[in-house]
């Protein structure tokens, strides 16, 4: 698929392992197409395959995952051998000093491991249109007022691989809302599906939450579901103060997704994040590392 994303820690360009390559590319070539409403419109289909992850048998596949990709096991809380399925594996806590977090309050953290790109405004996301018929800001909202809210917002996508840690995080202080829910499909969020059919994540299933900060006004919060998610798992607490880095939840087993948006003049997105962006290069990034910083005119 020829995926090239940027490590931030190095500067420098890879060219990402895509975990069933083979099987994205049948899926969305024009031989597979017919196939896809199947695997991606009926969520039994990936709540299965996720179910199989989770039987104790699952758990050979850890060992040589890991090397296959390259995954650091040092990080882990768990000793490899610890894992009880591939699921127990894939919702993996780490070591809090395998991520430290930008302690500053100026400063919004990532949220999660995971592919970045950041626009400034959201009107730049070649993914969505604010006027557009099919695939508009309130489309992917489910409101109307929340899209007028938000127009000249900034917006943020991360895409989780297989292979990454797979919990997310509140990037500020905040106290956030229940979760809504917006039904939908559970097509790949993978480059590849992504340039094949544009409207995915507008078509996907999505939970929205609102961070009420001081620093940052109110910033939607979106994890969106994709192939194989057996589940979105949340485990906070709505309605209460969270600190910066403490966990709002985590992905069941498959590829996924998260959006920020925030509202306009709220948030400086870092220079590194955008430029990639204006290349159409993901940024390679990790939990806890700077996002952007409090806007000032």
């Amino acid at each position: 698929m020829g995926i090239t994303v940027i490590n931030r820690k190095t500067g420098k360009k890879e060219e990402e392992k895509v975990y069933g390559e083979k099987y994205l590319q049948f899926l969305y070539s024009s031989y597979g197409f017919f196939l896809l409403p199947l695997f991606c419109k009926f969520s039994f289909l990936s709540q299965f395959y996720g179910w199989l992850q989770k039987k104790g048998s699952s758990k050979k596949k850890v060992k040589p995952f890991i090397d296959t990709f390259g995954v650091e096991a040092s990080e882990f809380e768990k000793k490899t051998d610890q894992f009880s399925s591939f699921n127990d594996f894939f919702i993996r806590k780490l070591k809090p000093e395998a991520r430290p977090i930008v302690s500053d309050s100026k400063i919004a953290t990532m949220p999660a491991d995971g592919r970045y790109l950041a626009f400034d405004q959201i009107e730049s996301c070649p993914f969505f249109s604010v006027k557009g018929k099919r695939f508009c800001l309130e489309t992917f909202l489910n409101s109307k007022e929340l899209a007028e809210k938000y127009v000249g917002g900034s917006l943020v996508l991360v895409r989780l691989c297989p292979t990454d840690y797979h919990r997310f995080h509140f990037p500020f202080d905040c106290v956030p809302s229940a979760p809504k829910l917006i039904n939908g499909f559970l097509y790949s969020v993978n480059p590849f599906a992504l340039k094949k059919r544009a409207g995915i994540l507008c078509e996907n299933k999505r939970l929205i939450t609102t961070l009420e900060s001081e620093g940052f006004g109110k910033v939607l919060f979106l994890e969106i579901g994709a192939t194989n998610v057996g589940s979105v798992i949340q485990t906070y607490t709505p309605n209460a103060l969270w600190k910066k880095g403490e966990e709002k939840g985590y992905f069941s087993f498959g590829g996924s997704a998260l959006a920020i948006i925030f509202e306009k003049d709220k948030i400086a997105l870092d220079e590194d994040l955008l430029n990639a962006t204006k290349q159409g290069i993901e940024v390679k990034g990790e939990f806890g590392q700077s996002l952007g910083s409090k806007y000032s005119s």
